[in-house]
């Protein structure tokens, strides 16, 4: 056997106990009892640590250097440097630093779930110390062996080749023009006559719904479920692909988006090429482009004014109101396009999101890099807060920096992703103009069209190539904000 079938053959092992360790987190989010998390929490450490030793297994380095010295196709050589990317990040940590981690996580997480509930910031921010902590014990390490900053240590694990120099710009040519645009929204809105929700919308029927429109979206059934659970996700395999989203009986409007959204991530991990399962090359890019999938299926296709049709005649089906105004298509489409300054990312719309995730960037890039404190965190949220949307949050921790789940964990350098995958988003459409009539595809309630070019362009593609390759393969371009730009102006003026 070559060295190189030894590291394909050792990989896949690794993702099988990585199959299991995703499994038992959507378990722990979606089903597990409380009185479940101590013991889940140790026997997910523990399988932390089993993938940790099989991932810095000393003869990887001997099968490496074998393997680089081999004549590849170019597929091989692309799956090699996936792999070995993988083996660098593994071997830059420690074995107790990967253990302290996933207990410090773990129990962060599970507090938080009741201490977010009481806007409890001095029971949480005693948990997350260790997690910050550890963070930049790590973000320090990852720095050393890279020769980055801290902060672009850690996002190196989720944008491979992005950079805070760059997002800087990115963001601060945002900054330039999006509070303008937010204003001429809501000005422009005021002339409207939304009618907001105003029944009990069960939660079973909901996800009777949801169910309809995950159908239309072509999920595929046989590999993936739909569950609930506080925060939604999407989770599992490309095999068996886990989504969840979270009800609010006085209002469907939101989870129904969410599954739209969840759906965009679950369509990209089932449409990976099967040829490289369970190889870090078969897995998708970066989290900006998965989250280029799930925000092109929320914002360009399912707060387009086609889909929102299918939407309210599916939710007229399905609460048996048709004759509630609610439903009606306009209606719907003014309350899936209507601006609003508030709290919570999860809730915002598109327009206001981008200034939630520059926020939480600016916060967690000066945390990481030790230029603030954790305990500075709700003041700078605060002050943040006002100066992008207008809004104070002092002493409302629950709808400030506890908000979130991903700090609790330590996944610091993830929130970029959002804003990116947005991005991306746009720029995807504006190249599938030229060759795909979209809202025919919509309309027609066949979107095998739309699908056809993601499968060929983003989803087929897997991590053959680097982010920037992949996107200009796909558009003819590296990322373009102005489109994004164009597409909030188009919709929303």
């Amino acid at each position: 056997m070559s060295d190189y079938d030894k590291l394909t053959a050792h990989y896949q092992t690794i993702n099988r106990f990585a199959h299991a360790q995703s499994i038992l987190g959507w378990d722990a989010a979606a089903n597990m009892p409380a009185g479940g998390s101590d013991a889940r929490g140790d026997a997910m450490a523990e399988l932390s640590v089993h993938i940790h030793r099989l991932s810095t297994q000393p003869q990887l380095a001997d099968w490496f250097a074998g393997a680089e010295q081999a004549a590849l196709t170019s597929e091989q050589t692309a799956s090699l440097r996936e792999m070995k990317r993988s083996w660098q990040h593994a071997t830059l940590l420690p074995e107790d630093l990967v253990q302290a981690q996933s207990v410090a996580g773990s129990k962060c997480e599970h507090a938080w779930r009741t201490q977010r509930q009481e806007n409890d910031w001095v029971g949480f921010e005693k948990n997350w110390k260790e997690v910050v902590t550890l963070s930049r014990e790590e973000a320090k390490i990852r720095s050393e062996a890279l020769g980055l900053t801290p902060y672009d240590a850690m996002l190196d694990k989720f944008e491979p080749g992005t950079s805070s120099t760059s997002l800087n710009t990115l963001f601060s040519d945002v900054k330039t023009w999006l509070p303008e645009l937010i204003e001429k929204a809501l000005d422009k809105q005021k002339s409207s006559n939304i009618i907001m929700p105003s029944g009990t919308y069960p939660a079973e029927t909901q996800k009777a719904l949801g169910l309809e429109v995950m159908k239309l979206l072509k999920f595929d059934f046989d590999h993936g479920r739909l569950d609930q659970s506080v925060h939604p996700f999407c989770g599992g395999v490309p095999t068996d692909v886990r989504i969840t989203t979270r009800y609010d009986e006085q209002d469907f409007v939101q989870a129904l988006m969410g599954i739209v959204h969840e759906t965009g991530h679950a369509r990209y991990e089932q449409g990976l090429p099967k040829a490289y399962a369970g190889l870090p090359v078969g897995e998708a890019r970066s989290m900006g482009i998965h989250e280029s999938q799930s925000l092109f299926f929320e914002m360009q296709v399912g707060r387009s004014k086609p889909f929102v049709s299918h939407l309210s005649r599916l939710s007229k089906d399905a609460f048996n109101a048709h004759q509630d105004p609610v439903f009606a298509e306009e209606n719907l489409s003014q309350l899936y396009t209507r601006v609003e300054k508030g709290f919570i990312r999860v809730d915002a719309d598109e327009l206001t999101y981008p200034a939630h995730v520059i926020l939480r960037y600016e916060i967690e890039r000066d945390l990481i890099n030790g230029v603030i404190e954790h305990t500075d965190v709700p003041e700078l949220w605060d002050e943040k807060m006002k100066a992008a949307l207008g809004i104070s949050t002092k002493g409302n921790y629950k709808n400030g920096c506890m908000q979130d789940i991903h700090w609790t964990d330590g996944a610091f350098g993830y929130f970029p992703s959002y804003t990116l995958g947005a991005m991306y988003a746009a720029q995807y459409k504006a190249k599938m103009t030229q060759t795909v009539d979209i809202d025919t595809a919509i309309q027609s309630g066949d979107l095998s069209p739309i699908f056809q070019w993601l499968s060929d362009n983003i989803w087929s593609q897997a991590s053959l190539h680097t982010t920037d390759e992949l996107v200009t393969r796909a558009t003819g371009e590296v990322l373009n904000a102005a489109h994004f730009r164009k597409h909030l102006e188009e919709r929303y003026l």
